[in-house]
């Protein structure tokens, strides 16, 4: 177990030991008020001279005395009650959101120092390769183009970091315009095409179709939603990215033929430096910011976003901007 679990689970025993506590000594207060309740208004009665004539109305008066202050315990029990339930639940889901939020923040930073060294360590090799070898035309340019790919990799990992923190602090003002979000789509397609050359990619999109948006944001959602799905998918396997729209929506799909990602998974995908596995041991690359940052930025253009089961196997990425 690790250690953040077992400070989950120390947390959560303290808690509900604390809680337990609580509401036992709430109980016991409220036992020993009435307890005490009663015995002063037996011996009220008991100092009454039955003799007397209004004997009849003072029982009633010191009984009604009675039941006036046991329901005011019971109210007062009942009201404290709530306020500890309610402050409990409140409490315990703070720290368990703080705790994870911690954890994820702890798999990012393993996840961008993996990121950020990986291009610096190719970069480096390739310009010393450049500078202490004469090599021939062809794998210079190759050496190039894999510098300038890892580059793109660390620009695109900067950029994501950035806007992620603009759009939490609020600080991004969107500039949104009318655009040909055709045109945009197809020069992702076109610019992941350039890149990765051996990978196949699909795009089916037969109208032209405009988009009140902003650009930048659109092409970084576009983008990392192409990103992902080559990055959980076989190299062999194509795949597809879809652009149509109707009289009430415009609708974007990018479908993989990759592993799939599980029922208990699929809205967890989109939280915040979330990724599936453990970050000493996963494969992928990826920091958990770009299903975030496609979460945000569909929300912020009056959209919805969800991913469902690519049968026989994949994950498809549907994104739905209201017209």
């Amino acid at each position: 177990m690790s250690f953040i679990k077992k400070k989950l689970v120390l947390v959560t025993v303290v808690y509900w030991f604390l809680l337990m506590y609580m509401v036992a000594a709430l109980v016991w207060w409220f036992v020993a008020l009435y307890s005490q309740n009663n015995l002063m208004a037996d011996m009220l009665l008991a100092d009454i001279d039955k003799d007397n004539p209004h004997y009849n109305q003072k029982v009633e008066l010191i009984n009604l005395a009675r039941n006036r202050k046991t329901a005011q315990y019971i109210g007062e029990g009942i009201t404290f009650l709530a306020l500890i339930l309610v402050g409990a639940v409140f409490v315990y889901r703070v720290t368990r959101r703080q705790i994870r939020l911690s954890q994820q923040q702890q798999n990012f930073m393993m996840a961008v120092t993996h990121e950020l060294k990986t291009p610096i360590a190719v970069t480096q090799l390739n310009l010393e390769t450049l500078q202490k070898r004469r090599l021939d035309e062809e794998k210079q340019q190759k050496l190039i183009a894999n510098t300038l790919q890892e580059a793109n990799r660390l620009n695109t990992l900067c950029n994501n970091i950035l806007l992620a923190a603009q759009l939490d602090s609020g600080a991004y003002k969107q500039a949104k315009q009318e655009i040909n979000f055709t045109d945009l789509v197809e020069g992702c397609v076109e610019n992941f095409s350039i890149r990765f050359p051996q990978r196949k990619l699909e795009l089916t999109a037969n109208e032209t179709i405009y988009l009140n948006g902003e650009e930048l944001l659109l092409q970084m959602l576009v983008n990392n939603l192409i990103e992902n799905a080559l990055k959980y998918s076989p190299k062999e396997k194509a795949i597809q990215v879809v652009l149509q729209e109707n009289s009430r929506a415009i609708l974007l799909k990018v479908m993989d033929e990759g592993a799939g990602i599980a029922d208990d998974e699929k809205k967890k995908v989109f939280e915040k430096f979330y990724r599936t596995g453990d970050e000493r041991t996963r494969k992928t690359k990826g920091t958990g910011l770009g299903l975030y940052l496609c979460k945000k930025i569909v929300q912020g253009h009056n959209g919805y976003i969800s991913v469902t089961d690519n049968e026989p196997n994949g994950s498809i990425f549907a994104v739905t901007f209201n017209t």
